[in-house]
């Protein structure tokens, strides 16, 4: 005969590690504070994102100029990463998505095999987005590029 089936229901001690009840220990007029200050630097994320933009750009040139070796494809993901975290801050939350695509194209095992053609498709596309304003993948151009490119990736990805 089989025992019947006992459930354990471990101890739930996350809430007592943020602060307990409520979250007492998160002071909510400081998050206001900080919500206000990033509303207020709103004004500059397009001349941020536009450096940024222009950084990986430059890391793009520099492996047309010395070569796609481990250390400029390094430097690329590098610049792609950043962007991807900062994407959705500057209001680009599309961007993070492409970006996502290149960092998975570039992550360690795979870098030194990622075609240029695609990086440069993952690259002019932000660009692209930027340059006409498109800020999330629910635009008609946005959805296919992004669809496009995170399945090219993911088809080279596979061939490995």
């Amino acid at each position: 005969m089989s025992k019947p089936a006992e459930f354990i229901q471990p101890p739930n001690t996350l809430r007592l590690k943020v602060g307990g009840a409520g979250f007492a220990g998160i002071d909510a007029a400081a998050i206001a504070r900080a919500e206000a200050a990033l509303k207020d630097l709103s004004s500059q994320f397009g001349e941020w994102l536009n450096d940024e933009v222009n950084k990986i750009d430059a890391a793009r040139a520099e492996i047309r100029t010395k070569g796609a070796t481990a250390e400029t494809l390094k430097d690329l993901y590098m610049r792609a990463h950043d962007l991807k975290g900062l994407g959705a801050t500057y209001e680009f939350p599309i961007i993070t998505r492409i970006c996502a695509s290149l960092c998975k194209l570039l992550d360690d095992q795979a870098r030194m095999h990622a075609p240029l053609f695609l990086i440069d498709a993952h690259i002019d596309a932000i660009k692209a987005l930027v340059r006409d304003n498109i800020q999330h993948d629910t635009h008609p151009v946005g959805r296919v590029l992004v669809m496009e490119l995170e399945s090219r990736t993911a088809e080279h990805l596979a061939s490995l």
